[in-house]
């Protein structure tokens, strides 16, 4: 009987444990790590809330994704994130509404200055838009998987300002990369200073800008109230952002798995929305507490400054946002019943 060669033998049954064994996907399953960056500091209710959708989804995926979360703008600001997951090294981002808006232009149609006259009308927009914004993301590869809220924007200052002319004569600041605030203001005849977000605190503190606008829980988590006195009682405009996956990542996801994150991030993030609110609330007798002082602007003011959004409308139609998303909008918000006036 002819021998088998022994390395022939050891060959074959190499290959036969090599087809019997299974696969690592059969064993553990496939993993999908996230790993996701935010300027939201740690420990504020937008950190919580996104590590409670976080804890959620691997849960139910049992393990199988994951997220690492980089918050406080470790990963830096909102280009420098963008572009981290441009070449893979995040797989996304909890942005503002200025930064991921260079990418998305329509994302900031909810941005312009004194469009809403309540948290209804808010939710209104936000129904009519979420399709064709979803949309407008997916152009670009991203997914867009929920919106974030900072809440309704006040003037805080370390001087009344009470008029216009008063505005006119203070250091104000404006989001760096945001064409609505920097042509609000230019029809005001403002000139601003633009600063990133983790450079007004100490341009506040130099001097450089003496006036800061965002909500009440906004300013005491990131410190700015420190360095003003006074807070102007009439909301200028709304501030939002958003959580955004890269669409590569997020596609590679079996269809159950994308649809965990969706279904988490929905309740999750509706429920931020009731937490950033109610915090708005807390932080606005927090601030007052600390000394800080509400004035009243006068009737005057705030009609010169309402007349201005028109102005500015006219010059960012079809340049900062497009007509389509704009009619969208205000076709929804023509819709909206009588609501109450904004905190």
């Amino acid at each position: 009987m002819r021998r088998r060669s022994p390395f022939l033998l050891v060959l074959l049954l190499a290959c036969l444990a090599a087809f019997c064994r299974p696969t690592p996907a059969a064993v553990a399953g496939d993993k999908y790590l996230f790993k996701i960056a935010s300027l939201a500091p740690d420990g504020s209710v937008w950190a919580k809330r996104f590590q409670e959708f976080a804890r959620e989804v691997t849960e139910k995926s049992h393990g199988d994704v994951t997220f690492k979360i980089y918050p406080g703008g470790v990963m830096g600001d909102d280009r420098a994130m963008y572009r981290k997951i441009r070449v893979g090294q995040l797989q996304g981002g909890g942005f503002t509404m200025t930064g991921i808006s260079e990418v998305v232009p329509d994302f900031r149609v909810l941005g312009i200055p004194f469009l809403f006259n309540s948290y209804d009308e808010v939710d209104r927009a936000w129904a009519t838009l979420w399709g064709p914004l979803q949309k407008a993301f997916a152009n670009q590869g991203l997914k867009l998987v929920a919106t974030t809220e900072v809440g309704f924007l006040y003037a805080m200052s370390a001087r009344p300002i009470t008029t216009l002319d008063g505005l006119r004569t203070a250091k104000s600041w404006i989001p760096e990369g945001d064409p609505i605030s920097k042509t609000y203001f230019e029809t005001l005849g403002i000139t601003p200073t633009p600063l990133s977000i983790p450079d007004v605190l100490t341009s506040l503190q130099t001097g450089m800008i003496d006036t800061v606008f965002n909500s009440f829980y906004g300013a005491v988590v990131l410190q700015w109230f420190t360095r003003t006195r006074y807070i102007t009682d009439i909301p200028f405009g709304y501030s939002y952002g958003a959580l955004v996956l890269d669409g590569r990542a997020f596609n590679r996801l079996p269809p159950a798995y994308a649809r965990l994150i969706e279904e988490a991030a929905r309740h999750n993030f509706a429920n931020l929305v009731n937490d950033t609110r109610q915090s708005n609330r807390d932080a606005l007798e927090a601030l007052r507490a600390s000394g800080l002082t509400m004035v009243h602007a006068t009737p005057e003011a705030l009609t010169q400054l309402k007349a201005h959004r028109q102005q500015t409308v006219a010059k960012l139609v079809g340049t900062a946002f497009s007509k389509e998303i704009y009619q969208t909008l205000i076709s929804g918000l023509a819709a909206t019943p009588a609501s109450r006036p904004a905190p």
